[in-house]
Order: structure tokens, then sequence, then C-alpha cells
């Protein structure tokens, strides 16, 4: 798996597997981080290790927009159906369904040819 493509770039299409993948990871990494920025329990915060969950948090969003575009793309969707995201509730079950439940465009699409494609 070519990971600087799949958390960089925001042209061509993933499949499911490649994505929920990418979600996994990037989940991890926020909560080791903020697991050991806080220490584990509310009582042993640090002083500015919300700072640093804020600021790791802030840097995943890019690579996490980049997975999500090119997922957009396999459903033969504009990334900017992203901004779903922003909407309680609609926006979770959107993106659980359409970009994780859901198959990819069949062939070829205006985004790129099909990731499941030989």
């Amino acid at each position: 798996m070519d990971w600087k493509y799949l958390f960089t770039s925001f042209d061509g299409r993933i499949s499911r597997a490649p994505f929920w993948t990418g979600v996994v990871i990037l989940f991890a990494i926020n909560v080791i981080v903020s697991l050991a920025a806080g220490g584990g329990s509310p009582g042993m915060m640090m002083p500015g290790s919300s700072l640093l969950s804020i600021i790791v948090t802030l840097l995943l969003i890019y690579p996490a927009v980049a997975l999500y575009a090119k997922r957009c793309h396999d459903r033969n969707k504009s990334a900017w159906w992203l901004l779903l995201l922003f909407v309680p509730i609609v926006g979770l079950i959107w993106f659980i369904v359409d970009l994780g439940i859901l198959e990819g465009t069949k062939g070829d699409n205006r985004y790129g040819p099909d990731p499941l494609a030989g």
C-alpha cells in the first residue's frame, strides 16, 4: 500500500479496504497522542497536554480529508460532499454508509480507473 498516496494525494480513487485502514490509523494516532498527552486519566493532565492533542488533531485534518476525498471519488462524487460531515448525526451516518459501506463505481469514472480492476 502506498501510504504517501493514501494520506497526501487528493487525486484518484480508493476502495473500502484502504479507506478503513486509513481511518483506523488516523483514529489510533489521535487516541494514542491524547492518552500520552493526558497521562490516561483526567486527574493526571500535564500542563500543555490538551494543546498537544489539539495540534495533532489539526495536523491530522489534511491526511483525513485526502483519504475521504479519494473515497468520495470512488463513489463518483466530488469531495465537496465532505461538507456533510459538519451536519450533526446526518453527516456521520452519511460518512459510514456512503463512504464506508457502499461499493464504489464499477469501472472507470471521471476521477480515474477502478481501484479494484486488475
